[in-house]
Formats: C-alpha cells, sequence, structure tokens
C-alpha cells in the first residue's frame, strides 16, 4: 500500500467530501496537506490530455483481492473469473469547458452502462447511472429504462466536486510497490484512508508512451482508476475501471454535458441521499445507517493528516 492517510477531526459542509485534493480543495488548506512529496527516483507526472473520451470495463472484485491488489490487467490475470463481475462504461472529459454560471470550469461525464457505480450501501446496482461535473457542480442522473424505485431523474451530487485538473495525479502518492505488480508496465499512484476499514483511492497510467487513436500523439496513456466500493451492501470491495480505446476527442455536447440541462430541472433541484437510499428503501429513518458501514463509505471521510511517504 502507499502512503495513509488518518482522518482528522473536522466538520465539513454538506455533500463536500474529501478527495485530497482531486475534485476540490477541502481539507488542503494548507496546500501542501494534499501534496505528497515525490522521492528521488520516482518518475515524472503524468497528465491528462486537454480533452478526451474513453470506455472502459469495469471490475467489481468481491473476493480474493487481499493478495492479488489492483491495478489489475484487463481482465485481471491474478484473478478467477469467479472473483468479480464485468460491466461497461464511458468517460467523457473536457478541462476547456467554461460553465453558463461562471463557477468553476472544466467537465467530465462518467456513464455507467447497466451497473451503476457501488461505492454507495445501495444492495441493488443493476441500473444506468450518470456523474456529471460541470465546473464545481457534480449531478447525478439516472434513465427511465431502468431508474430504482423513488430516485429523481437528476439530483445535485454535491456543490464543490470539479473534474480532476489535469495534473491531479499531483495529489496521490506514487506507489512503487504497485507499479511493480504488472511487471513494471505502469505507474501506480495510491492513497489509502484508514477508518474502521481502508479506503483505497488509485490510479495507475502506462510508463510506456504509445500514440494517440485519434490523433497519433505519443503520451502515457491512463490504464485504470481502482478503489474501494462499499463492501457490505453493495458487496464491493473492490473496483477497477480499466481503460479501453482512450482517445484526445472532444466531447460533443449533445451528447454529454447537455444532460444536465435537459434532467435536471425540478426546482429546487433534489440534493442526492445515495448514501442512505437504501436504509430509506428499508423503511429505516432518514439517517439511519449500518452499524456496519464498509470500506467505500466515502461520505464519512474527513479532513487527512498525510503520514510520510513510504509503502
Amino acid at each position: 500500500m502507499s502512503s495513509a492517510v488518518h482522518a482528522a477531526d473536522n466538520d465539513d459542509a454538506p455533500d463536500v467530501y474529501f478527495t485530497m485534493g482531486v475534485h476540490n480543495d477541502f481539507g488542503c488548506q494548507p496546500a501542501s496537506n494534499c501534496l505528497p512529496q515525490r522521492q528521488a527516483g520516482d518518475p515524472s507526472d503524468p497528465q491528462y490530455p486537454e480533452y478526451w473520451i474513453s470506455d472502459w470495463t469495469m471490475f467489481r472484485v468481491f473476493q480474493n483481492y487481499a493478495d492479488n491488489p489492483p491495478p489489475y490487467t484487463n481482465p485481471p490475470s491474478t484473478l478467477s473469473p469467479q472473483d468479480y463481475t464485468v460491466s461497461y462504461g464511458t468517460t467523457y472529459y473536457d478541462s476547456t469547458y467554461k460553465p453558463a454560471d461562471g463557477d468553476g470550469e472544466g467537465a467530465m461525464m462518467e456513464h455507467y452502462h447497466k451497473y451503476c457505480l457501488p461505492i454507495f450501501p445501495i444492495e441493488n446496482n443493476e441500473y444506468s447511472c450518470s456523474f456529471v461535473s460541470l465546473g464545481n457542480k457534480a449531478y447525478f442522473l439516472t434513465y427511465p429504462e431502468d431508474r430504482p424505485a423513488d430516485m429523481p431523474e437528476c439530483c445535485l451530487f454535491s456543490p464543490q466536486n470539479h473534474p480532476p485538473r489535469r495534473d491531479f495525479i499531483k495529489h496521490l502518492p506514487y506507489s512503487a510497490n504497485r507499479s511493480a505488480l504488472l511487471n513494471g508496465s505502469v505507474q501506480a499512484y495510491a492513497l489509502t484512508l484508514q477508518g474502521p476499514e481502508p479506503i483505497l483511492f488509485g490510479y495507475a497510467f502506462n510508463q510506456a508512451l504509445s500514440p494517440d487513436a485519434a490523433t497519433g500523439e505519443w503520451y502515457r496513456h491512463p490504464q485504470s482508476f481502482y478503489f474501494s466500493g462499499d463492501s457490505q451492501t453493495a458487496k464491493a470491495p473492490i473496483v477497477s475501471q480499466n481503460y479501453t480505446s482512450f482517445r484526445k476527442q472532444q466531447p460533443q455536447a449533445a451528447d454529454t454535458w447537455d444532460t444536465v440541462g435537459q434532467m435536471c430541472t425540478a426546482q429546487p433541484l433534489p440534493k442526492c441521499q445515495l448514501f442512505t437510499y437504501q436504509a430509506q428503501q428499508d423503511n429505516k429513518a432518514l439517517q439511519a445507517v449500518p452499524e456496519k458501514r464498509g470500506a467505500g463509505v466515502w461520505s464519512d471521510l474527513k479532513a487527512p493528516r498525510l503520514r510520510p511517504s513510504g509503502e
């Protein structure tokens, strides 16, 4: 594991989640709190292209992950097909986007096809969903063909959850141990937050340069995004999104960002309640939470104290 981060007692604003500086600056005062030091011999940090589109294959790993940690190949060569489920999606990214309300910059849409992001304590994730960040605001969308009962078409996920900046990887510790897992073919980064169960947030880039499928430009392509999901209710202790067909192509607004204006029409726009959705479905009190909430309950995270770098 890479450097561990321990939560400090510090109240946060509603629906603003600690992300080590990747999606907001909560808990990052001073900025050095969220900028782990690079060591002599560490590779240079890769960056995103200014805009891109990529499909991905998502693996929900529910067993044999302790001795076989990510990053993974596609499919995971260290696991058997009985250890994970497979689903698909697409990410759209544009760092040049300017929202009409002037609140922040950049746009990103992660669309999950027929299986939604399993970081929330929800039993059945077999529905399509999208997370869309436009400037500083992030929205959660569901669709009529498989929308769960009582979920809105659109809700405000967070008022402070911007897309990762092109240089976002500077916020994550470099992991030499994880980088060695795939025969040295990747540069792996990982943040581990300590709590009742460790919460993992990691990213891997291919170490070798390769040409862009659309432009021919050579750079280090993203390989995978891996993280802790909700281990108790969603049965997703480890999740890995492995990128395919990553290409420097500017997304079309009609297919991406415009959906927010089309679907987020409720006045007032409801706040998302994804961390309490299952409790409500089980006829529990709105604020009820399971006794053991699982590794991926990101809503519990507070401002961190970063330990010295190390594996």
